[in-house]
């Protein structure tokens, strides 16, 4: 499975952790924990648990099976972000996220593009209908 964008997450937080540690970072100049707190990335965790979970017999699926896959953990990871003031996921998050999704199907034998456009989409269009964030 491809990485979850929580893994770099996780890194990044624990980079500044060990750079505030040594002095090496600035404690004005910190802000992973603040962007990416443990809460959110739990919650994001356990939305991408219950989807990996949720997509592993998907290949040869019909497109409503996938789209439905899709809708679940994008109002999911919506409920994360309504838990999170909003602001849980910003640009880059989005996108890591859209991405992840896509690659999961994608690895799962779903080919994104077509799905796509049988229903008239772009391919970075998978999420939109339902997407919050």
């Amino acid at each position: 499975m491809s990485e979850r964008p929580t893994t770099g997450w996780r890194k990044g937080v624990a980079k500044e952790q060990r750079e505030l540690a040594a002095g090496t970072l600035d404690p004005d100049c910190a802000c992973m924990a603040a962007l990416f707190p443990e809460s959110l990335i739990t919650a994001t965790d356990s939305v991408l648990d219950a989807f990996e979970a949720d997509i592993s017999a998907l290949q040869g699926a019909s497109d409503k099976r996938v789209f439905a896959a899709v809708q679940r953990v994008v109002l999911a990871l919506n409920a994360v972000n309504d838990e999170h003031d909003d602001a849980a996921y910003e640009t880059d998050e989005r996108e890591q996220l859209c991405h992840y999704i896509d690659e999961a199907l994608t690895e799962k034998g779903v080919d994104v593009v077509a799905l796509t456009a049988r229903h008239g989409l772009g391919r970075y269009e998978l999420t939109d209908r339902w997407r919050d964030w």
